[in-house]
């Protein structure tokens, strides 16, 4: 999944993108609103972590034309600001959630699942279609023939972006633009190897290759 994270501290910047990134999310960052909104208009996002007090414009300005060119995208408000009428104004606007800072980053990663089982209709935290499942908090995933593999941070990436559109065929680029954020070097057989050792531990069965086009998995029956 890709994220972008808009928070204009460079401490805390730093350390929500290198948690998202040990979470398996791609992450890219940016550290004013105007920026933030010329990222929406270029790239896809599975969802935005929004600060408030941001330089040039404010973070609920930011929110209101999101919302207001109907852009669809997750939004999970992160910010110090405690007061009701902001927190009111946040969650009225169109934003997911409302998470004060401090907070645990634990507590942040939750708040995102969260946020995405509701936006994919999913109130569970695995993605199943009847041959493989993955767990979205421990990262494991299991078949018939093998149960609880645990899978590194990029394989569990994969797997999710191709379980949460079952049937759908994704392309290299498609793949590639959930696994990797900006100026993250890309090798030119990367996803090809991701597939492979997801093959290797869970059996040929699981991802199919569709000649010319992409990958897919098989959609539920």
């Amino acid at each position: 999944m890709r994220i972008l994270l808009v928070e204009d501290d460079p401490m805390i910047g730093d350390a929500i993108q290198g948690a998202l990134m040990d979470a398996s999310y791609a992450t890219d960052w940016v550290k004013n609103g105007l920026t933030a909104l010329s990222a929406l208009q270029t790239q896809a996002y599975d969802l935005v972590l929004l600060d408030l007090g941001l330089p040039g414009k404010d973070g609920l300005d930011v929110l209101d034309s999101i919302r207001g060119g109907n852009n669809p995208v997750p939004l999970l408000i992160i910010t110090a600001r405690d007061n009701l009428d902001d927190r009111l104004r946040g969650l009225d606007g169109g934003a997911d959630d409302y998470l004060l800072k401090p907070f645990a980053m634990a507590e942040l990663l939750a708040r995102m699942r969260a946020v995405l089982r509701r936006k994919g209709g999913n109130a569970q935290s695995v993605l199943d279609n009847g041959v493989v499942s993955l767990d979205l908090v421990s990262k494991q995933a299991s078949t018939a023939d093998a149960a609880d593999v645990q899978l590194s941070a990029r394989e569990f990436a994969l797997l999710q972006a191709l379980l949460i559109r079952p049937g759908a065929i994704l392309s290299r680029s498609e793949l590639e633009d959930r696994l990797y954020g900006w100026g993250n070097e890309v090798e030119s057989n990367a996803v090809e190897f991701l597939i492979h050792s997801l093959r290797r531990k869970l059996g040929n069965q699981v991802i199919k290759n569709v000649r010319g086009m992409g990958w897919m998995v098989s959609k539920s029956a």
